[in-house]
């Protein structure tokens, strides 16, 4: 059985847009961000802070899911969810 949990997790960035992502570390991985290694976008547009965060539960094809309709969202639709994060699904 699979006991890994897997963290999705949407940046604010410091052009004003969000970066949304997954891992199974969530503040290490926002520390890579923050450091430039995190991803080619972070690299050229820092992270200013977690905006929200989801843990899924031992399932990394669902956090790969859910990272996928978050990146499709609107910028209203992605504050909606940063707002109230029970708003967003993670059940798949």
């Amino acid at each position: 059985m699979n006991n890994k949990c897997y963290w999705i997790y949407i940046l604010y960035c410091i052009n004003g847009h969000y970066y949304t992502g997954y891992t199974t570390d969530v503040i290490k991985r926002f520390e890579a961000h923050k450091n430039g290694t995190g991803s080619k976008y972070t690299r050229s547009f820092k992270p200013l802070h977690i905006a929200q965060c989801w843990k899924i539960e031992g399932n990394k094809s669902l956090a790969m899911k859910i990272e996928r309709s978050i990146k499709k969202l609107s910028r209203n639709e992605k504050e909606k969810i940063i707002s109230n994060p029970s708003l967003l699904d993670i059940q798949g």
